[in-house]
This record gives structure tokens, sequence and C-alpha cells, in this order.
């Protein structure tokens, strides 16, 4: 298997890693030939992992190209989120207390370079906090007040590394670049009895009243209790055995923080955390669909360096969309280069890669569509003529009728257009 380093500046590499290639971030993101790839394992040692940066963007197009990569999505997303570590500090409460036993201050700050930390006494608690997130580089601060907890824990870069602590993160780097293997967190178990989070104030939710009332009834039937939960139950997640996300979804969002505590406790959850941190950004999806080979209008990762390619390359009216934008939020068509530049610069200031696309207008009104039982059709336009659809007798009957109703869709119909499987379609 191939093995990239991701850096931010090749040049000041200094680790021995003979059997990787090192790389730039920008390299990474842009250049067509690392997307092409296959069979490849990423390690992302960017200088910073905030969301919509440069090095959230490695990991997020690893993910979508198939690389294997470290740190994950979910990792970077895992490491900012205070209630994740309050679980893992309670999992690994035991541990904690046994290997910080002999300290005397009430502060203890803990490096972990590769999974190992250069004193030997605290080997197995720097193993057990990679193996939860698994990044290159991370400092652990635990606290003690009657007892230790473990405090905050974040991922670091190459630049805050003591120098006293350079020469074992050489000999550490080099044993760990060789290896051929790489732990991963096992799946979490399928188990019972169903809560079902909604936002009774959403002004359009993924699911309405009526759809709500035929999951639950469906869920019954097959043997689980039912509780409709808001975000003020967020406490409560660890009574559940399953959640199901009815609200629409977003990463940095109390939706995404259910997910991911419900799948820490051992929840099955739908949306589940990796389907919100992929399927809510357009980056991911628009690299997903390239390599996929899925037609799609000409797309462009736009960045600072390549902003000014954006006209020349789409032509003009084209569209502009923030990576993680919904229900055609912070997407937005621009007619002229001013305009152009102008979104451009907007945009650029919230997320370091925006999505532009060329315009393809169409003849429908964009009206939102119900599943049949064999196609997906408008629900209140008509097909235009000349568009190769055959209107002919009964199935032109059932067209019209379709199309021109104000009847609700049918039992089988409602049950398919009320849920889309992550939220609803930007």
């Amino acid at each position: 298997m191939k093995k990239l380093i991701v850096v931010n500046n090749p040049r000041s590499w200094t680790l021995d890693a003979a059997s990787a290639e090192v790389i730039s971030t920008r390299d990474y993101l842009t250049d067509p030939a690392f997307a092409r790839l296959r069979n490849v394992r990423v390690f992302n040692l960017s200088r910073e992992y905030r969301y919509q940066s440069k090095g959230y963007y490695v990991s997020l197009l690893a993910e979508a190209r198939g690389h294997k990569v470290i740190p994950s999505v979910k990792t970077i997303q895992d490491l900012k989120t205070p209630a994740i570590v309050r679980i893992i500090s309670d999992e690994l409460d035991d541990l904690i207390q046994r290997s910080l036993r002999h300290i005397k201050s009430d502060t203890f700050v803990l490096s972990i370079y590769f999974g190992e930390n250069v004193a030997k006494q605290h080997h197995r608690l720097a193993q057990e906090l990679y193996k939860l997130f698994q990044a290159p580089f991370l400092r652990a601060r635990f606290t003690r007040s009657k007892q230790w907890t473990l405090q905050s824990i974040r991922a670091i870069s190459m630049s805050e590394i003591p120098e006293a602590h350079l020469d074992f993160v050489r000999e550490t780097a080099r044993h760990y670049f060789g290896r051929q293997r790489y732990g991963r967190i096992p799946a979490d178990p399928f188990i019972y009895d169903l809560a079902i989070l909604v936002n009774p104030n959403e002004p359009a939710p993924p699911s309405n009243k009526k759809a709500l009332a035929r999951f639950a009834e469906a869920a019954e039937r097959a043997g689980f209790s039912v509780e409709f939960i808001t975000r003020d139950d967020y406490s409560r997640i660890g009574e559940f055995d399953a959640l199901f996300i009815r609200e629409t979804t977003s990463v940095n969002h109390h939706t995404y923080r259910f997910a991911r505590r419900a799948q820490s406790e051992g929840l099955a959850v739908i949306d589940d955390p990796d389907a919100i941190l992929r399927c809510t950004n357009k980056v991911y999806l628009a690299e997903l669909m390239q390599n996929a080979r899925i037609r799609t209008p000409a797309t462009m990762i736009v960045h600072a360096e390549n902003r000014d390619a954006v006209e020349a390359t789409l032509g003009l009216p084209c569209v502009l969309k923030l990576p993680d934008s919904s229900f055609s939020q912070g997407v937005v068509k621009t007619t002229t280069p001013e305009q152009l530049q102008s979104e451009l610069t907007r945009m650029l200031a919230h997320s370091d890669l925006v999505i532009a696309q060329a315009y393809s207008p169409t003849p429908s009104t964009g009206a939102s569509g119900c599943w049949t039982a064999s196609r997906s059709t408008p629900a209140n336009t008509s097909w235009p003529r000349g568009t190769g659809r055959s209107t002919t007798g009964r199935r032109k009957k059932r067209m019209t009728s379709r199309a021109t109703s104000k009847r609700s869709p049918s039992r089988r119909s409602l049950k398919r257009c009320s849920a889309w499987p992550c939220g609803r379609p930007a």
C-alpha cells in the first residue's frame, strides 16, 4: 500500500519516513494525480484541522477518494467535542487513576506521538487514547480534584513538540511509518429500543407529522418502543438502544453531537456521524461523484490560488456553493465577473474550499419530487413538451393526475417521499 505524508511545507519535514512520500496539502487537494490513486494510506500532518481548513479537507477528500486516512474527519470532530472527551474519561477512569497515581501536582499534560509517550509508565494510557483519537500528535490535559479526569485532548502540530522530545519522536516515527497495519476503531454493534430526534419548530423538517407517525407505527410493529426526543434530551441518550435523527443535520450542530454520543455509547444511529460529516459537505460529494464517474455539471473545487480561473473554466453565469449549505442556502448564481469575485471573497472567508459549477438551466420549475413504485417524478409540475417522454393513453392520464391533482400522494408514495436518507437534498 502506497503511503503519503501530507504536510503544509514538505521542506520543513525532518522525520525519517523512507517508506512514504511527503507531499504538500496544496498538492494533495489540487493535483488530479492524487485523486486517481488507489490503495493509499494518507497521514495528515497538516498544521491545523479546524473546520473547513486545508487540513480538514485533506482528511475529508481522502475519505471521498477511498484512501485510508489518519486522522479521520470523525476523529477531528471528536477532538473538538467536550461531551465525547467526558465519555472517554469515564471509560478509561481506572487506567487514568493507575497511570497518574504518582503525579504530585494537580495538573498533568500527556504528549502522545504516534501512540507512544516518552515515559514508559504512561505507555498504556497513551496507547488507549490513541486508539480512540487516532491522530499522529496528541496532547491530553488531566486535572485532579478528588481524582484525575481527562480535561481536554487535542491534535498538535510538529512545531508544538518540545525540542527535548524530538529524538524520541524521530525514532517513533521511523517505526510507525514502517508498519504494515494500523489499528481501527471497531464498528458499533446493532442493538434495540428507539429514540426519534425531532425539532417541532423546524420550518422545513425532513419528515412531516404524518410521516413521523408512520415511522413510529413501523417501529412498534418491529418490536421497538418509540419515544420522540428533542435537543433538550441530550443527557438521556444512554437510556435508548437506537437513535433515528429526523431533524436537518449539520456538522457544527447538536444533531452531529447526538449522533456521535449515541454511537460512542453503542446505539445504532441513523444518520450516523460518518453520513453527517460526508453527506453535508459538497466538496466531499463532488470528489466522490467524480471518482465514481457520475455525470454532473462541470465542477471546480475553488481555493485562493485558482479563483481567477473560474470564469475561464466554467464561463458565466456559474453557480457557487458553500460546502456545508443545504436547502439552497449558501448557493449563489453569479452572472458578472465582478459578482463572481465578490461572492468568492465572501465564501472563501468562511471556507478554504468552495464549489463552483457551470450553470445548467432546466425547463422544470425545480419542484420537489415524489417516489412512486417505478420512478421519481415531479409532484406538482407537468413534463414539458419535447422531452422525449411518452404521455399517451392511460399513462398520460396517470401522469397528468399526479402532476396537477391537489390530493395527497398515495400511501406508498408518501412513505418514500417523506424521508430522505441524509436530511433533504440541497
